[in-house]
């Protein structure tokens, strides 16, 4: 256990133990009295309060943390390393800051304490010294500490749990056809297996996100995979089209965990500088599952031994194995979980009940869970502009994704007469786009760190966005070359519209990956409610978009309906830029986002 903070202070010597510092004189005192002795007030909410005005002393109004901390090289590290600091951050995160305040509000008779005994004096007036914490820059424990073959292990889990998911959505989708034809219903209706299944999208991260912030990441991403398995098969055998819409929805919404824990993950095990290329292999995989999974689906139906029930069966088998390799070899990384771990094990072995970590404090009902922690990422969403704001351009962008299942076969099935899974095959160059997207913004994170670098070490987010202004005109580049040379069909050879998806995945993925990591770092202690604010945006437009984008390329043609997907996409082309100038002001105005200049413990805002 750590020593406790020389900064807090304390009526007791630091050797001291409390209990025992306590005069016995001490308990033939009423409370009130005991605590008038020392002049403090018998409102057990001012404890709260003096940790919340130590948080914002410190971690907003420019003070240093304390000189430990200063040697922990991540933002979050910094946090956590001062204990009072810490134990206001798990009350933050948990929503219980305001729980003393309820109690003493509460008109309900307090309850006694039995045998008919009085109410004990309190034990000590500070509990830093009973309080876990990592110990030091170095601690093994510490996620970010581990081997680097450990976390390459979690990252490739997490990752593979996003792909899941994301192959999911869209290898359906190539069922569609037979879908109408078995049972007798129309393209918007069959559409809707694709649809559903995102709209689980929109509403599971609400749920997953915040319980994961509460009981940690591995305990929501098994419960969900668990789901998602017996979602899958149940799509796979059922026997009316209701029972696949139902299935189709609650694979989605139970299956959802990874799009908000994997990054959650990875935010965890990975510090500033390493998180980048981190976040980039996730976005990877999950801009990847819907790209590859049209051509997998499209042969699988196009082969008449298997049908389109091996769509869901194929997406079942793969679920099947993120399942196995996350209940098996996926640690937890929660930073609060491992210190509550490390409280128990200290509990058992040394018999001393005193010994705590902050996340242990509070144990919140199912009604305080709902109305404290559910509803965050919906508020965060809605009151901070800087979370909408970049959330309404990216959810643009990720319904593209999912209007490019209807525009590619339309396109190479529609005019240029390919068969079912050859028309498909254009998307393995917007796939080779998304990668290599990735990599350029892999090397725009050296950029990054060599700006950080100079700022004294201190992260600036704004510089973030460099590659996202990158994206955006190469995604509108893409869509004007893939929807012109696409329409006019065998006039223009099929190589010209298929190298224009090229630019396009480069373009979803630069504008993707700069989105997130700007949120994570806006929002680092709220990451996991802040993605799934995102999230939820997000998938509704990937929700929406194809339910009209069959009829839009066959009523509009081809060429035009690209020409006005283009000139919104060109509309929104000031985003980056504008963020890029304005953002930081906007980080300083926000109830969620931490100012990351004042917690490093420098006055003033970064600069560009």
């Amino acid at each position: 256990m750590s020593t406790p903070n020389p900064e807090v202070e304390s009526d007791l010597p630091v050797d001291a133990n409390p209990i025992t510092e306590l005069k016995s004189s001490d308990y033939d005192k009423p409370i009130a009295e005991k605590l008038s002795d020392k002049n403090e007030s018998t409102d057990i909410n001012s404890n709260n309060e003096t940790y919340q005005d130590d948080f914002e002393a410190n971690a907003y109004s420019g003070a240093k943390l304390n000189d430990s901390s200063e040697d922990m090289g991540d933002e979050l590290s910094r946090l956590e390393s001062n204990a009072q600091i810490s134990r206001t951050l798990s009350r933050r995160i948990t929503g219980s800051e305001s729980f003393y305040s309820d109690a003493q509000k509460s008109n309900e008779p307090m309850p006694k304490m039995g045998g008919g005994r009085d109410y004990p004096p309190p034990l000590i007036a500070d509990r830093t010294a009973y309080q876990v914490q990592f110990d030091g820059p170095d601690d093994p424990t510490h996620p970010q500490n581990w081997s680097s073959a450990e976390k390459f292990i979690i990252c490739c889990i997490a990752c593979f749990s996003a792909f899941s998911i994301a192959v999911g959505s869209a290898l359906f989708s190539q069922a569609q056809l037979d879908l109408m034809e078995i049972y007798h219903i129309g393209w918007t209706v069959a559409s809707l297996t694709t649809s559903l299944f995102v709209f689980g999208f929109a509403s599971g991260p609400i749920i997953w996100g915040p319980l994961s912030e509460l009981y940690g990441r591995r305990l929501p991403l098994i419960i969900s995979s668990i789901g998602y398995v017996c979602f899958c098969f149940g799509v796979a055998t059922a026997k009316d089209i209701q029972t696949i819409m139902l299935c189709r929805f609650f694979a989605g919404f139970v299956g959802a965990a990874p799009l908000v824990v994997a990054p959650a993950i990875l935010a965890d095990i990975f510090n500033t500088k390493q998180r980048g290329p981190a976040i980039s292999i996730f976005a990877m995989a999950l801009f990847g599952g819907p790209m590859i999974a049209p051509i997998l689906g499209g042969y699988t139906v196009r082969n008449t031994s298997l049908g389109w029930r091996w769509t869901g069966y194929f997406i079942a088998i793969i679920a099947s194995a993120s399942l196995v390799l996350t209940v098996f070899f996926l640690k937890e990384t929660y930073h609060a979980l491992i210190l509550s771990e490390k409280a128990e094990k200290l509990r058992r072995r040394t018999g001393n009940w005193g010994i705590y970590a902050p996340h242990d404090e509070f144990k919140l009902s199912l009604k305080e869970i709902c109305e404290k922690n559910l509803t965050r990422p919906i508020i965060m969403l809605f009151t901070e502009p800087i979370l909408f704001l970049v959330t309404l351009y990216n959810a643009f962008i990720y319904g593209m994704l999912y209007l490019f299942l209807t525009a590619i076969p339309l396109i190479f099935e529609g005019t240029y007469l390919w068969k079912p899974g050859n028309a498909e095959l254009p998307y393995l160059s917007m796939f080779l786009g998304t990668l290599v997207g990735g990599l350029v913004s892999i090397a725009f994170e050296v950029r990054f760190n060599k700006i950080m670098d100079k700022n004294r070490g201190i992260p600036v987010p704004e510089e973030r966005l460099v590659s996202m202004m990158a994206g955006a005109v190469l995604f509108v580049v893409g869509i004007f070359w893939l929807g012109w040379s696409g329409g006019f069909g065998t006039k223009v050879h099929w190589i010209v519209p298929t190298l224009g998806a090229f630019p396009v995945g480069m373009g979803l993925i630069l504008i993707f990956l700069p989105c997130l990591n700007y949120i994570i770092d806006c929002y680092l202690i709220y990451a996991a409610s802040a993605i799934a604010g995102n999230t939820f945006l997000r998938s509704a437009f990937g929700a929406a978009f194809p339910l009209f984008a069959k009829q839009m390329f066959d009523n509009m043609k081809i060429k035009w309906a690209a020409t006005l997907i283009g000139c919104l996409s060109a509309a929104m082309l000031p985003v980056p830029f504008l963020f890029y100038k304005y953002g930081a002001r906007l980080r300083k105005m926000s109830k969620y986002s931490m100012d990351l200049e004042l917690i490093y413990g420098a006055g003033g805002a970064a600069s560009h």
